[in-house]
Parts: structure tokens; sequence; C-alpha cells
């Protein structure tokens, strides 16, 4: 035998415009039901408690009157208390207003067939024992009813008899009815006006979401969130009051002050990032590209773009790359490219060398030939010589070695002071600041003295460790730097030059003196123009362990 699987094919699903008509219109109608119940309740207590008080103030009235207390003392009361009851029940619209004795035996009832008869309910003494008055609720001979008690008082103040005025239940609950029937009216006015509104609120919610679902906005979320943690570029966003809205875990990296999102969301810009641009993006509405930040300890490169709606500013977004890498690529091309330089150099003054061997050798001069080899030979083995007896490590005279050469391609006279010396060891991070510090400055010395006349281009370097500091003085017999400028140059972006790309080198240069902890000054030269003087303190011998050196 078969089995049939019975489960629907097809099971209907709610969309969110129907969800959120269904819930709200839900949520409304119960609201609206509760609300009617309490003030049906509420106006239901209202009118029994007040038509308790109006009985119990027409049976105090009734107990009150001359003629009735004064009947009691009669052979047949029933003949005179009974018109004064009926009479005022009429006008005051009371179902019964009953007179009784000290036995409870009525004198007066709205049905004469039952005066002489015992009062019904059993709420009498109270009122027959104690002389109170009261407001009861009990069943008597018409029905359940609400019932106000006064006892009638002889001249002397004796109890002798009972008034009981009352009103049945069902009329109080007609008279209720009257009361709440308008309320309901406006209730149901007001539950119709909720549900439009419903309809209205979902289809807005559903066209501000450009029509998605939950699930592909989940969806959505959680592709954006994967997206946002994969990317290798940090991402920071800002609303229009510069307060993050979004920042992903690469950016997070680079503010090593803060230790998770939750106290980078919500914080003003400018409190995260101080020298951000996203501030004049939002009042500007202009994009920034491939502008420099530093960042902590980050060299970084920025984007600004700003989100727009209708051409109104709702926000920014940031996007940065670390500089660094690049920096580090660009430290070891140049490198390369000081060798390169070095070397081309040699060999365009060893080209020149060997045309001028071949013609003193063509001419017969031979002995002029040989004493050309040896003074070039002594040149260069001098050189070198120095360097491997003065300095310890071998990067740092490559570098003097290949500004040495490019300076003598320039037509620059370079010199290194004899009694100049760098016996300490230096750790990695040493020696890639000291590659940019002393490329830079000498690099930027040649530059100046390009407008000198040839006769007077000098570059002298000297350096020392004898005390607790290494210090390198790079002077040259350019133009100098002005006093008014001497505070500025070190600034990224600011240079005495019109080029583009320009402004950069010293700031780098400032950037790796600050991260060893050293100083740089600077004065006027013996020479005539600047006079660098840098200092940075030797590394320890744990941290040369920890750092690592070559």
């Amino acid at each position: 035998m078969k089995n049939f699987n019975l489960t629907p094919l097809w099971k209907p699903q709610l969309s969110l415009l129907q969800k959120m008509i269904l819930l709200t219109s839900s949520l409304i109608l119960i609201t609206i039901l509760l609300m009617g119940y309490y003030y049906h309740q509420q106006y239901s207590q209202y009118v029994e408690q007040h038509m308790g008080n109006r009985a119990l103030s027409v049976a105090q009235s009734v107990a009150m009157i001359p003629e009735l207390r004064s009947a009691f003392n009669e052979q047949s009361p029933e003949e005179i208390i009974q018109p004064i009851a009926e009479d005022i029940r009429e006008e005051v619209g009371a179902q019964f207003i009953v007179v009784g004795n000290t036995d409870s035996i009525r004198y007066s009832h709205p049905i004469e067939e039952r005066i002489g008869q015992k009062m019904v309910g059993g709420d009498n003494d109270p009122a027959l024992l104690h002389g109170e008055s009261y407001v009861s609720q009990a069943e008597g001979s018409l029905g359940l009813s609400i019932r106000g008690k006064v006892p009638v008082l002889s001249d002397e103040g004796a109890v002798i008899g009972v008034v009981s005025v009352g009103f049945l239940e069902d009329e109080v609950q007609v008279t209720a009815q009257e009361y709440i029937s308008d309320t309901w009216i406006l209730l149901a006015m007001i539950t119709f006006g909720g549900l439009a509104g419903s309809v209205l609120i979902s289809y807005h919610v559903k066209r501000s979401i450009h029509g998605l679902e939950p699930a592909e906005i989940g969806r959505m979320f959680e592709e954006k969130e994967a997206i946002l943690q994969s990317i290798h570029e940090g991402i920071i966003a800002v609303n229009e009051q510069g307060t993050v809205t979004m920042i992903n875990q690469t950016a997070m990296e680079y503010l090593s002050d803060k230790k998770n999102q939750k106290d980078v969301i919500g914080a003003p810009i400018q409190e995260i990032i101080k020298n951000t641009g996203l501030i004049e993006v939002l009042a500007t509405g202009r994009a920034h590209f491939n502008k420099e930040l530093w960042l902590q300890d980050h060299h970084l490169v920025v984007n600004r773009v700003p989100i727009k709606s209708q051409n109104k500013v709702l926000g920014a977004v940031s996007t940065f790359r670390n500089k660094t890498e690049i920096m580090e690529l660009s430290r070891e091309l140049s490198k390369v490219r000081e060798y390169a330089e070095g070397l081309r150099a040699q060999t365009h003054e060893f080209s020149n060398k060997l045309y001028t061997i071949s013609g003193l050798l063509q001419l017969g001069k031979v002995p002029e030939a040989i004493e050309l080899i040896d003074q070039e030979s002594k040149t260069q083995q001098g050189w070198l010589h120095f360097f491997i007896e003065n300095v310890t490590d071998s990067m740092v005279s490559a570098v003097l070695l290949g500004k040495m050469n490019r300076a003598h391609e320039l037509g620059i006279t370079f010199s290194v002071d004899k009694y100049s010396q760098l016996s300490s060891v230096l750790t990695d991070k040493q020696r890639e600041a000291l590659i940019t510090i002393l490329g830079n400055l000498i690099e930027n010395a040649c530059e100046s003295l390009l407008e000198n006349d040839k006769k007077n281009r000098l570059i002298h370097v000297s350096f020392t460790d004898l005390g607790e500091e290494i210090v390198f003085e790079i002077e040259d017999s350019g133009p100098g730097v002005s006093p008014l400028i001497m505070e500025k140059i070190f600034m990224e972006g600011y240079s005495t030059k019109s080029d583009k790309h320009r402004g950069i080198g010293l700031a780098l240069t400032m950037k790796a003196i600050n991260n060893l902890g050293g100083m740089v000054t600077l004065e006027k030269s013996e020479l005539g123009g600047a006079c660098f003087i840098v200092s940075i303190p030797k590394a320890e011998p744990g941290r040369i362990e920890r750092e690592g050196y070559r």
C-alpha cells in the first residue's frame, strides 16, 4: 500500500506589507477592545454608584418627612405612608419605595397587594439594629436591585422603621448603556482611522526599504558585513551630523586606542580621527581623492565621498589604504635605485676614465696613463677602506657611497669628515629609518646646490656615536633656509618649489626621526648653506635582540 504525503506542497507566505498590516491592525483592534471594555466597566460602576447615592438620598428625604414619621403611631400607617411613598417614587423615577416597621412589615409598596407582607432581601438589620444609612445590592420581590436604606427615627431618636428606595439592576444597566453608547461610536471611528493609518504606514515603510522583504534585507546585511570585513582597505562612514555609523575591522586596526567597534560607532568622527576631512565633505558635498593622512603610526592614502539623496548630503564614506606598505616597497626600490645610480655614475665616470687612458696610450703617454689608473684606484679604494673601517653597518655605507657618486655626477664635491665613526649595531628599524633620513637630506642638499655656481657646490657629511646618541651632520653651500620658513619645511606638503608632488621628503624624514625618538635641528652651515643635525638614541642590547639586526 502506498503512503501518501498529505503535507501541502505550497504554504502561503505573507509579505512584509501584509504582515505589517495584519499585526498593526490586530494591535489596534485589541487595544480598542480593551479600552472599550475598561470604559464599559468604569461607566457601569459609575452609574451603579450614582444610582445608589441617588437612592440613598431619596431614602433620607423620605425618612425625614414628619407626616411619615408620625404615621407610625396610627392604627393603619399604610393609609398615610403609601400615598406619600408612591408620589415620591413616581417623581424621582425609582422602581420602588418601601417603608417598613421594625419587624420589616411593609407599609408601602408599588404593588399594593404586597403591603403588610415582610420585606424581602434580608439587608435591613444594619438600619433597624444600628441606625445606619447605607447602599446595598440584594434581590427583592421585584428582582435584583440597588437600594438605599435609611432608618426612620422617632422624635426621641429611636428606630421605628426603615425606608428602602431601589432601582432595578436591569434598569441601571440600560442607563449605563445609554452613557457608553457614544463612547463605543467614538472608539469605532478611532478603530477605522487606525486601520487606515496602519495601511498607509505599511505602504510607506515598504516603499522606504525599496520593496525588500526581511529575508532579503537580512541576506544583504550579511553580505555587506562579509564584504566590508574582507576588504583590505579601511572603511568608515558617518551620518550628516558627523557621527560614526559604520567601520570595518581593517579601519579598527588603525585605531590603536580603540578596543572594539562599540567604542567607535555612535561617537563623533572628530573624537576618533582628529584631522579627518569628512566634516569638510559633509559641509561642501565635494569628494576628496588620494589625500594623505597620518593616523597613529600609519601613513594612509584616503578617499572621501559624500552620500547624497536628491542633492542632499546624508553622510559621507571614507576609504583608506595603508601607504606604509607602499612606502616599504618604495624604500626597497630606493635602495635599488641608489645602487643603480651609483653604478650608473661609476660607469659614466669610468667610461670617461677609460677613454682618457685609451687616448694617452694611443699618444704613447704610458707613464701618464699608469699614473691616472693608480690615482683613480687609490680614490675608490680609499673611500671603500674608509667606510669598511669606520662604519659597521653596510647599508649606511651603501647609501653614503651611492649619494657620493650621485653628487659627483652632478658636479658636486661630496666629502665625509675623516674622523667620522659609526661602530654601533643598528636595529632593523634604525637602519630603515637612517636610509630614509640620509637619503632625503642629502638629496635635498643636492637639489638646493643645482642653483649654485658649479665652482661652489659642496656637501659635507660627518657622523659619530661616541656618546649616548648617534649624530649625523649634513651641511651644504647652497642658499640655506630662511628663518621665516624654518618651522614649516618639515610639514607635509610644504615646499619652496612650485613642482607638484613636493613637500614629502622632509616630512618623511621628520616622521622617521620621531619614530626613533630622536630630534633634528637646522642651523646655518659654515659652508654658507643649511646644516641639518640629526641625533637618535642608541639601541639598548635587549632592544636589539627583540627587533633584530643584520
